[in-house]
Order: structure tokens, then C-alpha cells, then sequence
């Protein structure tokens, strides 16, 4: 798990990542209104949100919704289906060739659990998708979580906590199925 840190409430910090959300939804908004077939202002309002322009092989399918925005880093021929969100002020990585399927939701950011800091603080954790990653529909993952290489996320499982690489995982439990082999094409 990668270190979860506080960003206290009320600070000029916070200030500077809270200005920032409505200038996220404003721009998904827009995002999410375009045609399907424009894709030279998609890839513009991308680079908008993203702050950097994704690779030209990424493919971001609307609606898609963040946060920030400006959290997110996305790998050569990375997928994004559609209807996901990125609460991302804690930072994602999504390695090459990672495919995330439709509803996902990756959460990077939280309140402490204690109802007398949970209104003082924001918590913060990056998660890390690393390559050839498949997130299957509605799955969730939560803050510091980091997907090895070549893993499978089953559809509709929270992922709590760090998976192994090459590990297909499945359940709101994060139950561990079986552990892939690197040569294997992943049938037996």
C-alpha cells in the first residue's frame, strides 16, 4: 500500500486543490457533451484536464468524470471505458496497455475515519495501475492501492489493498482466485 498523507482543510493548500474541482467538473461537463465523432476537441479538452496531452494510442470513452484532473497519467494504449470516475487529487498512473472497463471508480481521496478530524482533513493516497492491467465493470479501488502487471480486477470487486501481479482477483472481498503465469495465456 502506498502512504496515505492529510491535507488539512481551511489552508491555502487546500484552497489551491479545492479551486481546481470546479474547473475539473467544468471541463468534463464539456467533455461529455461533445459528439462521439470529435475527437480532435476531445483529445483537446483531455489534455485541458489532464494538464498534458494523453498519448495519441489512449482512448478515454464519455462520460467520464475526475475530480482534479490534473492527478491523472495515463500509459500508452490505455483504455478508459465509459461512465468512470477518477477521484484522482491523490494521483493515478495507469500503465500501458491497461484496460479499465465501464462504471469503474478509482478513489484516491478520503476523510480521516475519527468524526473529530474527519471534517479538518482530506486524506490522500495515489493508486498505481501498472501494465496490461484489466479492471472489469463497476469494480472499485481504493486509496494507495497498486495493481502488479498483467493482473485482472473481476467486475464489481473493491480492491482495499496492494495485488500481486499476474493475480486474478474477484468479490467485494478482494478474494485472491489464482495466480497467473507469466507465459501462460491465461486459459488454464
Amino acid at each position: 500500500m502506498l502512504a496515505e498523507r492529510r491535507i488539512r482543510t481551511r489552508t491555502p493548500q487546500w484552497r489551491a486543490v479545492a479551486e481546481r474541482i470546479p474547473v475539473a467538473m467544468e471541463l468534463t461537463s464539456r467533455l461529455n457533451a461533445l459528439p462521439f465523432g470529435d475527437v480532435d476537441a476531445r483529445a483537446a479538452l483531455l489534455a485541458e484536464l489532464f494538464g498534458a496531452p494523453p498519448p495519441g494510442t489512449a482512448v478515454v470513452h464519455p462520460p467520464f468524470y475526475c475530480t482534479h484532473g490534473l492527478g491523472i497519467s495515463l500509459g500508452d494504449r490505455a483504455f478508459v471505458g465509459q461512465a468512470c470516475s477518477f477521484l484522482d487529487i491523490g494521483g493515478i498512473t495507469v500503465g500501458d496497455r491497461a484496460m479499465i472497463a465501464p462504471k469503474v471508480t478509482l478513489v484516491t481521496e478520503g476523510h480521516p475515519v475519527g468524526p473529530a478530524e474527519r471534517y479538518d482533513f482530506v486524506t490522500v493516497a495515489p493508486i498505481v495501475i501498472e501494465a496490461d492491467v484489466w479492471i472489469g465493470a463497476a469494480a472499485t479501488v481504493l486509496p494507495g492501492v497498486t495493481i502488479g502487471h498483467g493482473a485482472v480486477i473481476g467486475a464489481g470487486t473493491v480492491v482495499a489493498r496492494d495485488v500481486p501481479a499476474l493475480t486474478v482477483v474477484t468479490g467485494a472481498g478482494q478474494v485472491e482466485r489464482r495466480r497467473l503465469d507469466a507465459s501462460s495465456d491465461g486459459d488454464g
